[in-house]
């Protein structure tokens, strides 16, 4: 259509031919490279996709859970056999000593004795690592949670600086307007030269504004950059729709029982019971089988020798039952723990969630009432001075009350974008793995 509307042109002006060729080659130019910028602008959930992808945190989480279900086959099997070799009844005096074979007493012997596990304990072990895996698994749902909360965040503040920079700017380069009409009003005889200096005066404080912002704008970057490398310096994209947050106040305890947090407590507090049914299984004792071949002199009988060792818990009481008591002990602490910061968990959540709610109201008023005053207060003073009726004092307080309007409006509006996306991401979103982007 864009072509067609030229084509239309060039048939109806046919006496510019090239002018009309350079414009259709620039206007192609320039909608290619805003193409090409929509295309490398860096969206949040592409910073959250290269977050994730450079994290060692999440990597060391899962080198964590792969070690703990190694351990959980490992922890599964009986002892290993032991071998045993050894000379019995050496004689060390008289007419036979360090003989081998000469007196019936002395033998040579090899044996084996193996350890036989109860089957229980042995699971009982392995299901202590399976859960020290889960443990591992849930932490890393937990990073991750904390991860894009803070890619997130610092996204969103880099956004917000910029925004609040560009105010800033563009009501620099209207002020520098006031400017030329102060001075060309003072040089008409219609002026002071005091609105001169203020107006120069004015234009210094938004500059100076602007340089603050700029090193917000640079700090913002530095914190982006933490998390996603490289690509925090490529253009912002589009920013999300902050409006609603995946929580419920009415449903807000059955959600947050979901929290990564919660779910690493639950994981330890499972731990801790495995630890305690290997406590209850070591109240039964386990046995060991020893066989041994022993080989004497040529004139005597080679014997075999099989024995059974079982441990004898005489004070089982004191011991195993102690120790089963307080891994049971243990186990109520982590529930006690966990229950606790569920607690604290909806307490904090609901907090925030009003919070929130405050704070998009108060931007519903700053859209509906203090933006648009601000601006109709600073036409009124500028038509004023214009017409002559007014001085440029007022214009200048009109114009540094509407920046104010603006930047507070933009700082609120910045809180209620952390807020959401410490709501959105208590609990991980889901976003595809991607390549880092070049």
């Amino acid at each position: 259509m864009f072509i067609d509307s030229l084509s239309f042109r060039a048939r109806s002006c046919p006496v510019q031919p090239r002018r009309l060729a350079v414009g259709i080659a620039v206007a192609l130019v320039m909608g290619a490279g805003a193409a090409h910028a929509a295309t490398d602008a860096l969206t949040l959930d592409q910073a959250l996709r290269l977050a994730e992808n450079r994290s060692r945190t999440l990597v060391a989480q899962d080198a964590t859970a792969s070690a703990a279900r190694d351990m959980a086959v490992a922890a599964g099997q009986r002892p290993d056999p032991t071998l045993k070799v050894g000379i019995n009844n050496l004689p060390v005096n008289g007419a036979d000593r360090f003989s081998l074979t000469r007196d019936f007493m002395t033998m040579r012997s090899v044996g084996v004795m193996q350890e036989f596990t109860r089957e229980d304990k042995l699971k009982a072990r392995s299901a202590r690592f399976e859960r020290e895996a889960e443990v591992a698994e849930a932490g890393r749902s937990l990073a991750l949670a904390n991860l894009q909360r803070d890619t997130a965040m610092a996204w969103l503040d880099r956004s917000y600086q910029e925004r609040m920079r560009d105010v800033l700017v563009s009501q620099r380069d209207e002020a520098r307007l006031q400017i030329e009409a102060a001075d060309a009003a003072y040089r008409g005889g219609r002026g002071a030269q005091a609105d001169v200096f203020s107006a120069r005066s004015a234009v210094a404080q938004i500059d100076d504004r602007i340089e603050q912002t700029e090193r917000q704008v640079a700090t913002a970057r530095t914190q982006l950059a933490r998390w996603i490398g490289p690509a925090a310096s490529d253009p912002l994209g589009t920013a999300p729709a902050l409006e609603t947050v995946r929580l419920n106040p009415q449903d807000l305890e059955t959600q947050l029982a979901h929290h990564p947090e919660i779910a690493v407590m639950e994981k330890q507090e499972e731990v801790a019971q495995a630890e305690a049914d290997i406590a209850q299984a070591n109240r039964k004792t386990d046995v060991s089988v020893e066989l041994m071949y022993s080989q004497r002199g040529p004139a005597y009988s080679n014997m075999v020798s099989l024995n059974v060792s079982i441990p004898l818990q005489w004070d089982q009481k004191n011991r195993q039952d102690r120790e089963l008591t307080a891994k049971l002990a243990e186990v109520e602490r982590k529930r006690a723990e966990r229950e606790e910061a569920t607690r604290a968990h909806v307490a904090e959540a609901l907090a925030m969630l009003q919070e929130w709610h405050s704070d998009r109201d108060r931007l519903t008023r700053y859209d509906g009432s203090l933006l648009p005053l601000a601006a109709e207060r600073m036409r009124a003073s500028i038509a004023a001075y214009r017409g002559g009726a007014g001085s440029l004092t007022p214009v200048l307080e009109a114009r540094r009350a509407e920046i104010d309007v603006r930047i507070e409006r933009l700082r609120l509006e910045m809180e209620a974008a952390r807020l959401w996306a410490q709501l959105n991401y208590l609990v991980p979103a889901d976003h595809d793995m991607a390549a880092p982007r070049p």
